[in-house]
């Protein structure tokens, strides 16, 4: 048998960061499979589908890695509306499904609760298709309905408490579960690998299938994915679009190994490692049922190490897009002809150890590129104390004197004016570097100091002079 597994998002919204793990998933255990990942784009919800939310789909994919081309599809389940009522069509004609013309009012009514699942009244009044009739699935009395699951074993439902589901709506139009299954069975997948949300439908969809004479897929519901409340991520509540981590500078390459992490771990005590660790060692079986908590602050953490670890011609590639402002939500607060590429190369190597995202890039060289720096003002009101103008008087007279402007001469320098007052080297720099940099903060002192140059740095530092008293 070949192994046919799917990944089947809704085009109606960003791209959620459990749906891209659901995705990674499946695409790995294709792959160590020797079998086809299938992305069919469930686009039957037409008031909130949008071509933009589609194409954003796809560009995800290829982003954490998922390459268009390498898969089958993109299907679209619209596509398959004749098939979808057939197959309704079918259950109805072999008695696996019946009319209903029943309210939601009517069925609260007769049970006294709003919380109580349909009562089967029309099971026995043998109605025709008719306007406003809904097409029941008529669910075995008897029984149990037993779900193999890969991560969760062997899940039972006594068919007696699934009530009898919807599975065309009064207008003639399959519901999800109904066009879910048949999809699947037109595409031959073997494999059902999603989240664990949808294992409550399951039952629901494995009778459908059984009704329709066809195997039921294996399945596997992964663990759902919590915030660090231990609720399900909400879009409302939570950072949940895969591409708003993009926007902000994480890296795929880290973003992928962290979703690979939550609820299945690699062997050995790491959790950072190469993607070909993780495509060889991954197993269904492995996956931990629980709830996965995404944790940002870990994600941040993760990324910092990516980055550190990318060679420096690489780093300074992918910061380009924060330097000169394409593809990023907010420019840089230089214009384009201020940035200078090779002052940025010569500090790049000291920045990439002090950012865990790309965006971080800017805050940090901003003072390379402006005419002015940008004053942060609470620094300057707890740097700027008793003794900073005379310091900065000290340390401007030390300095254009200063034969060779570079990081050893400037270094030195500073320090020798702070020893002459009886200050450390930290206590002597800070004013210097508010001055300078407009923050208390940021790359190393001197290094910045020697790429900025001699004429902007002492300007800096007479601007800062004459706001002091």
């Amino acid at each position: 048998m070949t192994v046919r597994v799917r990944f089947a998002p809704s085009p109606t919204g960003m791209f959620h960061v459990g749906g891209a793990r659901s995705a990674l998933q499946n695409w790995i255990y294709a792959r160590q499979q020797g079998g086809v990942f299938v992305l069919r784009v469930e686009d039957t919800d037409a008031a909130r589908n949008r071509p933009e939310w589609t194409e954003g789909i796809l560009s995800a994919l290829e982003w954490i890695g998922i390459e268009r081309g390498s898969y089958e599809g993109p299907y679209f389940q619209s596509a398959n509306a004749e098939q979808h009522r057939a197959a309704a069509e079918k259950l109805y004609g072999v008695g696996r499904a019946y009319y209903c013309d029943c309210t939601r009012e009517m069925v609260q009514a007769r049970t006294g609760s709003q919380y109580q699942g349909y009562d089967g009244f029309c099971r026995d009044r043998n109605l025709g298709p008719g306007e406003g009739r809904a097409l029941r699935f008529r669910t075995p009395d008897e029984g149990e309905t037993v779900v193999v699951d890969l991560i969760r074993g062997e899940p039972t439902f006594e068919n007696r408490l699934i009530e009898d589901f919807v599975i065309a709506r009064g207008d003639g139009s399959p519901v999800f579960l109904l066009a879910n299954v048949v999809d699947d069975m037109i595409m031959e997948i073997s494999h059902v690998i999603r989240a664990e949300e949808h294992l409550p439908n399951t039952p629901k969809q494995q009778l459908l299938w059984e009704a329709l004479g066809v195997k039921p897929p294996v399945w596997a519901h992964v663990p759902v994915v919590v915030n660090e409340k231990r609720q399900k991520l909400s879009k409302r509540r939570d950072k949940v679009a895969l591409e708003a981590y993009k926007d902000e500078g994480y890296l795929a390459s880290a973003m992928r190994n962290y979703l690979m992490l939550l609820g299945w771990a690699p062997s050995g005590d790491r959790e950072i490692v190469p993607w070909s660790v993780i495509e060889s060692e991954f197993r269904l079986d492995e996956v931990n049922p629980s709830p996965a908590f995404f944790d940002e602050k870990k994600l941040r953490a993760f990324n910092g190490e990516y980055i550190r670890a990318l060679p420096v011609a690489e780093f300074i590639a992918l910061c380009q897009p924060w330097l000169t402002g394409t593809e990023t939500i907010t420019p840089p607060p230089w214009q384009p002809e201020e940035f200078d590429p090779a002052a940025f190369a010569a500090v790049a190597e000291l920045a990439q150890t002090r950012i865990a995202v790309l965006s971080e890039i800017v805050p940090n060289v901003d003072f390379l590129f402006l005419a002015t720096p940008l004053i942060d003002e609470a620094a300057w009101a707890k740097t700027m104390k008793e003794g900073s103008a005379e310091l900065l008087d000290a340390a401007i007279a030390a300095f254009e004197t200063l034969e060779t402007w570079e990081t050893d001469p400037l270094k030195a320098t500073l320090e020798q004016v702070g020893t002459e007052r009886g200050l450390k080297l930290g206590k002597t720099q800070a004013p210097v570097r508010v001055a300078v940099t407009g923050r208390t903060v940021g790359l190393p002192l001197f290094e910045s100091l020697a790429v900025l140059g001699r004429e902007r740095t002492l300007s800096r530092m007479r601007a800062a002079r004459v706001r002091l008293p």
